[in-house]
């Protein structure tokens, strides 16, 4: 392994270790206002940034969720906890899902923890089912770690008769490249298929009119 590609393996995995989560504790127990919001996100996921001048959250972006019925209107121009936790959600669905698919998904939680449904007392509420599925990620991140370092080993064998550093060395790259977003597609296609076939039939609501809206 040469030593460019030994230090690209390396910032992947430092990378990969700095990756966290917004805590609910980190979450105000207040209602905040659209720019509060806006200003939070980015501050709180500013190492998700890919370059310096990217926004995580715009108000032009929550202005399209709510329209899109992703998101609960605001009350009174402002945002809850539960606004705050559906927005993390779609913060990292928005990647790799259309608006569409995530609405899929939405409905369903929305209409569990909707404000009729809240009579029931189901026992749990939103921040619950957020710390549930965010308890995980150290797990996850762990596992991810292995994995790639898996996959550049396995590319890295690629291209040995090439004579040429350099061009083996961007060969090797592309490669990598190529494993892991094999891998990223067949996920992708795995979640399309759990929406299509699992939760939209049993869980999902028609909406006559609605609009195919792209992420």
């Amino acid at each position: 392994m040469s030593k460019n590609n030994v230090e690209y393996v390396r910032q992947i995995i430092e990378n990969l270790k700095k990756l966290d989560y917004i805590r609910p504790g980190d979450i105000p127990n207040i209602d905040l206002y659209m720019d509060q919001v806006t200003t939070f996100m980015d501050e709180h996921l500013a190492d998700e940034k890919r370059f310096p001048d990217d926004k995580i959250l715009t108000k032009t972006m929550i202005n399209n969720y709510t329209k899109n019925n992703l998101l609960p209107p605001p009350k009174k121009k402002k945002y809850s906890k539960e606004h705050m936790l559906l927005l993390i959600f779609i913060y990292y669905f928005k990647n790799i899902l259309s608006i569409n698919d995530i609405r899929s998904i939405f409905n369903p939680l929305n209409e569990i923890f909707s404000e009729e449904n809240k009579k029931k007392n189901i026992g749990i509420d939103l921040e619950a089912v957020y710390e549930e599925v965010f308890s995980y990620e150290q797990e996850q991140v762990d596992a991810l770690v292995r994995d790639v370092v898996r996959k550049f080993k396995k590319a890295e064998k690629a291209f040995d008769k090439i004579k040429e550093e350099e061009d083996r060395e961007f060969l090797v790259c592309f490669t990598f490249i190529c494993i892991l977003s094999f891998d990223v597609y067949i996920k992708k296609v795995i979640i399309e298929k759990m929406i299509d076939q699992y939760i939209s039939p049993r869980f999902g609501k028609k909406n006559e009119g609605e609009k195919k809206t792209d992420k």
